[in-house]
């Protein structure tokens, strides 16, 4: 065995020629060879391992390989074997091949956004294989890759069996089967995910959040997913029946502001991007690429009034039926959430300030349940309202 990977190995060794860079008889398109050159040189002992993978997959597969290594970062270089990178790109390559959407994008946002094996930080699992069986056949008949996103994001949650819990989730940077051994993750967790789930079947797909919403109310991850002609946006195991582009978080996003690193929205990248995404639970780490795309999110500032249902003070968030009344009239119904939603997914309303207002709790027997509270006009006020009345 050790004398046939010498062979492999030796093999495989790139080899500058007249027509360019080669490796393992196959030409390296010129746009990537210096690059590509680099990363060897940096992989150091495990180079070997990066010009096997070029044996083990085909002509048409050689620039996108060369692509993804040209642009790994280091903890990458100096690890991952051949195997691995090969089965990546290959099954990469048999989505591309078999969904319409993944054939008509760009090679570009392909090997931008498909290709790669992984989005930020997380543990390097070896999911597309798997991935492609589990969730192809739910995307078969979908005619756009924002139909087949939706389609993911509505039934993989209760395939794998994990849900969003802001504390019983082992870590927030939890790979996919981390997650799926944890059976809960956080908004990261669950957003690289379904980040996965659609590059296994050719969807675009790209890891966004910002470290601090601009209100201070803590730092946000959630997903955007190409669906044909731009990106737009949705939360991780929060399916939205009414499309892309809605979500509960969409009016801080438009807060978020771009010349503030704290505050603005990044989307990471593969290659080398402009910027490096802040990762708030391990500031050092400084090799996942990012755009700054806060741009993107900019739209209304009107203030928001934000409701949270609790059982007591003091107590769980409670999931219901609400509806809102002023002066009698009813302006507005929706759900509240409860602890199996991010922390700052919360019903939301326009509400004017220094007003009292009704909300009734629908319950299938005995009647609604009415609590009144009054709006002070603060920012994005966050206002409790109790089951058990308060004493």
């Amino acid at each position: 065995m050790r004398l046939f990977f010498l062979v492999l190995s030796l093999f495989a060794l790139p080899v500058i020629t007249a027509c360019g860079l080669e490796i393992s008889g196959k030409k390296i398109p010129g746009v990537y060879a210096a690059d590509l050159e680099s990363a060897l040189r940096r992989a150091g002992d495990n180079a070997p391992e990066l010009r096997a993978a070029f044996a083990r997959i085909n002509v048409k597969e050689v620039a996108g390989l060369a692509f993804l290594v040209a642009h790994m970062p280091e903890r990458d270089l100096i690890a991952l074997d051949a195997v691995y990178l090969a089965e990546n790109v290959k099954w990469a390559y048999r989505a591309r091949a078999e969904f319409p959407w993944a054939k008509a994008i760009k090679e570009e946002l392909f090997f931008n956004d498909v290709l790669p094996y992984a989005s930020i930080n997380e543990r390097r699992d070896a999911w597309r294989k798997d991935f492609f069986g589990r969730f192809s056949p739910l995307v078969k008949n979908c005619k756009t890759p924002g139909e087949a996103a939706q389609v993911l994001n509505k039934e993989i949650w209760g395939i794998l069996g994990v849900r969003y819990h802001a504390s019983k989730r082992p870590k927030p940077d939890q790979s996919p089967y981390e997650s799926i051994e944890a059976k809960f993750a956080s908004c990261s967790g669950l957003s690289v995910m379904l980040i996965d789930a659609c590059r296994s079947v050719g969807v675009p797909a790209r890891f966004v959040g910002t470290p601090m919403w601009s209100n201070k109310r803590g730092n946000h991850s959630w997903v955007e997913v190409w669906d044909g002609s731009e990106w737009q946006y949705t939360g991780a195991c929060e399916y939205n029946p009414a499309g892309l582009g809605k979500a509960w978080f969409a009016g801080s996003a438009a807060k978020a502001l771009k010349d503030d690193p704290r505050h603005a929205i990044y989307a990471t990248s593969w290659r080398k991007a402009e910027t490096l995404f802040p990762l708030v639970w391990d500031l050092g780490i400084d090799y996942v690429q990012a755009e700054n795309v806060t741009e993107r999110y900019a739209g209304s500032k009107a203030n928001r009034v934000f409701i949270d249902l609790m059982d007591r003070p003091g107590g769980k968030r409670v999931a219901a039926d609400i509806e809102v009344f002023s002066k009698g009239k009813r302006i507005a119904g929706g759900q509240t959430r409860d602890a199996t939603n991010d922390t700052n997914d919360m019903f939301g309303i326009a509400l004017k300030g220094g007003e009292d207002h009704e909300l009734r709790i629908v319950r299938k027997d005995n009647g609604p349940l009415i609590r009144k509270f009054r709006t002070s006009g603060r920012e994005d006020e966050r206002i409790e309202v109790f089951i058990e009345a308060s004493r």
